[in-house]
């Protein structure tokens, strides 16, 4: 028990940087009552004592504001900062190591008693504030929720999930460009840079248009090369007076305004 508290303490302390020693983490952090709260209340529901189970729950959600069913599994180094809001169904399942901030649901969409209705999350999911993971899906290891995002479908691992209804973003350019960002830290509210899929569209637009801009303008200096000697005839022009044989398109303007 005081082992998983210790690490319990220390994940925080690696997460957040306003933590500055164990004792404020142990008496200041609602997050870390509501796991030991939990512990006690799943105890008692794994032991038979589903009231007692129940009762624990609600205390500790009157104490923290975090309501934990006590049915739910939660994995070792759970971080549940502020917390405030925070709901966890009776089934749903929080691996090793995730994150999850104020205002999430883990919530069910069926009414069926006995089957899987709330979502499992892999080992470092980390969920943004105020968002909504409804279903009995998998998010997988080391994916990400954004903020405010509502998720009804499998997360893949390693992917972002952002958006109203959730859009996936698992691109490999984005994950080599994550793994790199994992490297120098980590990433808070489940949002990274390039979270946004409607930015990157318009970027990869911008790009390829660019791209098309650069081809138009090589071609027509090809062909002012091959026409040189056309032009001296009359009447012989090749190449349009008002051709595009220099490049005006500015991409790294557009991008700059989608940022």
């Amino acid at each position: 028990m005081f082992s998983r508290l210790r690490e319990d303490i220390a994940c925080i302390r690696e997460r957040d940087p306003a933590a500055r020693s164990m004792w404020e983490v142990l008496t200041c952090y609602p997050g870390l009552h509501a796991v030991i709260w939990h512990r006690w209340a799943n105890l008692a529901w794994r032991g038979g004592f589903l009231w007692l189970g129940r009762f624990l729950s609600h205390l500790g959600r009157f104490f923290t504001g975090i309501e934990i069913h006590p049915g739910a599994t939660l994995g070792r180094r759970v971080f549940i900062d502020h917390g405030m809001g925070v709901v966890i169904g009776q089934t749903a399942e929080i691996g090793d190591d995730c994150t999850i901030y104020q205002g999430v649901t883990l919530g069910g969409t069926s009414l069926g008693r006995g089957i899987k209705r709330h979502p499992t999350l892999g080992r470092g999911v980390i969920v943004g504030a105020n968002a909504q993971v409804l279903g009995g899906f998998t998010v997988g290891d080391g994916a990400r929720v954004g903020s405010g995002t509502v998720v009804m479908k499998p997360v893949p691992a390693g992917a972002t999930a952002v958006g109203n209804l959730a859009r996936i973003i698992q691109a490999d350019a984005d994950s080599a460009r994550e793994a790199v960002a994992a490297k120098m830290g980590f990433s808070a509210y489940g949002v990274t840079q390039g979270d946004d899929p409607v930015a990157q569209a318009m970027k990869g637009l911008i790009d390829n248009a660019a791209g098309q801009e650069h081809q138009i303008a090589l071609l027509w200096r090809a062909i002012e090369t091959l026409s040189a000697g056309a032009r001296e005839l009359p009447g012989r022009e090749c190449v349009p007076q008002d051709a595009h044989r220099t490049e005006n398109f500015d991409a790294e303007r557009l991008n700059r305004l989608v940022k």
